[in-house]
């Protein structure tokens, strides 16, 4: 019984000393400033862009020269919230096309 008790104590008071979560914000800007500032700060480029749902388009910005990237999405209003920056991007070479025969057993 005083084993149960003890862990119980020793559980609850460790959450009660564990810092407080806080909300991640996501940074947002006008996106004519955030699209000047990426090239202009980072050599920075659209190199993609795709719509999530009916009003938000994502977008992926990247630098061959420093190897950054940057992915926002931009809603209709003119806003783009900043989801993921980083270094070291890279591109893949897309896998292979296949025909409508090919990888069929017949």
């Amino acid at each position: 019984m005083f084993k149960r008790l003890f862990c119980s104590a020793l559980v609850f008071g460790a959450a009660a000393l564990a810092p407080p979560a806080t909300a991640q914000t996501l940074p947002c800007v006008p996106r004519d400033s955030l699209a000047e500032g990426l090239a202009q700060t980072y050599g920075e480029r659209q190199i993609g862009a795709g719509l999530q749902g009916p009003f938000r388009l994502v977008e992926v910005w990247t630098s061959a020269e420093t190897g950054t990237f940057t992915i926002f999405i931009t809603e209709p209003g003119g806003w783009s919230c900043i989801v993921a920056t980083g270094d070291h991007w890279f591109v893949a070479d897309p896998p292979p096309e296949t025909g409508p025969d090919e990888g069929v057993a017949g």
